[in-house]
């Protein structure tokens, strides 16, 4: 087929159908970007709800938790703290005797020997027994366990000292001495102990 138009009129025909050609482009160009703009506009709106929505919900679940365990657990801290300080209460009293012994061990006279030793009822006190060679060395053995160098006891008393007799089981030990101990405030000998704790 032959066109006999002139090439004015085939320019412009040309044109045209660019024109509708670009012009449909870019409505399908427009469309896309307005629909791309919808989503993300509707994305960021329901990401925020919902960012909204979960913080809502974990404000409501902290002041749930905290109105119903707050009295328990404030209940249980108090237990367990009365229950520490019970603890801490008893074991600053209690003797580490293992040590007790050697420092006492170390203190006794020559012609002396440590046979008994009982806790008192007196809260702070020990009784102590034991046998010498005599008269001088069993009172030798209340000096030596009142020496403050020795941070074991305040306070020292003899009881009795016994020469001869039925007293002395022991030939090489006729006197026997019982003595009477305080212990001191705050020994190194005790179980806690702040001053043992911090060496």
């Amino acid at each position: 087929m032959i066109n006999l138009l002139p090439p004015e009129v085939k320019q412009d025909i040309s044109f045209a159908r660019r024109n509708t050609k670009l012009l449909r482009l870019s409505g399908v160009l427009l469309t896309t970007i307005i629909g791309m703009g919808l989503i993300t506009i509707s994305g960021t709106f329901y990401i925020n709800r919902s960012i909204n929505d979960y913080t809502d919900q974990v404000n409501q679940t902290r002041e749930q938790l905290k109105a119903k365990k707050l009295e328990e657990t404030q209940q249980r801290i108090d237990d367990i703290s009365g229950s520490l300080r019970l603890v801490v209460k008893v074991l600053s009293q209690e003797v580490l005797f293992s040590e007790l012994f050697k420092q006492i061990g170390s203190v006794i006279p020559p012609n002396s020997s440590l046979t008994d030793l009982k806790i008192g009822k007196i809260e702070g006190a020990i009784d102590l027994t034991a046998v010498a060679t005599s008269y001088n060395a069993a009172t030798q053995v209340q000096v030596n366990l009142a020496s403050p160098v020795n941070k074991i006891f305040d306070k020292v008393d003899i009881v009795k000292v016994s020469c001869g007799g039925s007293v002395a089981t022991d030939p090489k030990y006729p006197c026997v001495v019982n003595i009477r101990a305080q212990f001191v405030k705050n020994n190194p000998f005790l179980f806690i102990n702040p001053q043992r704790d911090r060496t």
